[in-house]
């Protein structure tokens, strides 16, 4: 597995006991108490590491390569899906994924942004970072949630919407301002869980839900630290100081009142245990989506508008 800067002792300690476990096995040798110190000095190791990651450190973890998106939540938790495509304006976006699905018994149109595992995957997805027919076909899904009744699940994981000329000429920033103002009126319960990168606009895209839950290792900013770095400072290799600056882990955004719940993962991150992740973003889907459902429409509605117009109130 491909490890990051500060997991190198890590990844090291782990070869150092495998390459002993090998060596015991092939000379019939017995060093199970050298082998179990090391295991322990390595657990030690972990734990030190993943409790005290900084911002920056976070963020590489919201963007391993293979950290798991949105189509691989999709197969670990729901059935019977089914994708929709196009926004019956102008073309079908791969970065967003659009589509009916069951979670448990609960039927639920689910939508989310999707990036590649390779370098041919990541161009025909975009990198994850839709075009404006992309948040157009999202909120043509939503409203037909809507129109049925039916919960609305939100993966949020982008770097931001695609800034090129040809977004911009077909409306990204409308798009985008549309689906804010029409998912505050869908009278549904929506449920959003940013599972890596929550990035500017591209995230709020879809992001106007009841109950916004981040993964522990993931991050919701309206800038990336580098773009941030580049703005203040002149100097994208600041990225680590802005990171700090913009509080954008999920920590720093609970304790603002911006999102509702921290999603734990596994020690490592979201990658070393995908179905474990998925577990808990299951329990953590279901428990707010009951909740929910104690609403009427009216109430769900008011609960929304206000949840939003008191972020960045000051008392």
């Amino acid at each position: 597995m491909a490890g990051l800067d500060f997991e190198k002792p890590i990844i090291e300690l782990e070869k150092k006991i495998q390459e002993l476990k090998n060596f015991v096995s092939d000379k019939n040798i017995d060093l199970t108490a050298e082998v179990r110190r090391l295991e322990e000095k390595l657990e030690h190791l972990k734990k030190d590491t993943y409790t005290n990651l900084s911002a920056w450190q976070k963020i590489q973890l919201a963007r391993h390569p293979q950290r798991p998106y949105t189509l691989d939540y999709i197969s670990m938790l729901m059935t019977d899906f089914i994708e929709l495509h196009g926004d019956r304006a102008f073309a079908d976006d791969k970065a967003l994924i659009c589509g009916l699905a069951k979670l448990d018994k609960q039927k639920a149109v689910v939508i989310g942004h999707q990036k590649g595992r390779d370098t041919k995957e990541n161009l025909k997805r975009n990198f994850g970072c839709a075009h404006p027919e992309g948040y157009r076909k999202a909120m043509r899904v939503m409203e037909l949630a809507d129109r049925f009744s039916l919960p609305i699940v939100a993966f949020i994981d982008t770097p931001g919407a695609y800034p090129g000329i040809g977004a911009e000429e077909r409306g990204q920033s409308q798009a985008i301002a549309e689906n804010l103002r029409d998912m505050a009126q869908v009278s549904t319960p929506i449920v959003a869980i940013i599972i890596g990168e929550g990035g500017s606009g591209g995230a709020l895209g879809i992001g106007i839900a009841d109950r916004v839950c981040v993964l522990e290792n993931a991050y919701y900013s309206v800038i990336s630290p580098e773009g941030c770095a580049a703005i203040l400072w002149k100097d994208g290799s600041k990225a680590p100081e802005a990171a700090e600056v913009l509080k954008l882990t999920a920590q720093d955004l609970l304790k603002m009142g911006i999102i509702e719940e921290i999603i734990p993962e596994p020690m490592g991150g979201a990658h070393r245990d995908p179905q474990k992740t998925a577990d808990n973003v299951k329990d953590a889907i279901l428990r707010n989506l009951r909740e929910l459902k104690q609403l009427d429409k009216e109430g769900l509605l008011k609960a929304r508008y206000k949840k939003f117009r008191s972020i960045g109130a000051i008392a």
